[in-house]
């Protein structure tokens, strides 16, 4: 299977438990590692027989920079599900979400939420079972 990651990408939102992060808002750290069979695009050179990384940021900037949810876990499942649901050609997807700074007194490098998910035989989007 054939992979496709877009590292890091970088949006703000709104998202958290506690009201000043609704208000405040904070950076969010996007990573998503896609598999799916690149071969007829790797052949052809033409943009429409992949997936095209420019839409799938912009699909990934609207989750995040949409409606404000509570938990990061409901963040990184509203994006796996939209990248899953929105491209056939996409078998899993694996979706990290970093909140650098969340409001506590301690000092680490943020909490990630990592979600892997695939398409099942029905269509499905399921956690991927190791």
């Amino acid at each position: 299977m054939d992979r496709m990651q877009l590292k890091r990408m970088v949006f703000y939102g709104y998202h958290g438990v506690y009201p000043e992060e609704n208000r405040l808002g904070q950076k969010y750290f996007i990573d998503l590692d896609m598999r799916m069979d690149l071969s007829r695009a790797a052949r052809s050179d033409d943009v429409n027989d992949t997936v095209n990384y420019a839409d799938i940021h912009a699909l990934v900037k609207g989750i995040v920079e949409g409606p404000p949810v509570k938990l990061i876990e409901t963040l990184t499942e509203n994006i796996a599900s939209a990248v899953l649901g929105t491209y056939t050609s996409i078998i899993k997807a694996t979706v990290s979400v970093t909140k650098p700074n969340p409001p506590f007194d301690i000092t680490f490098d943020g909490v990630t939420v990592e979600l892997r998910r695939q398409r099942d035989g029905n269509g499905n989007i399921v956690p991927v079972e190791d």
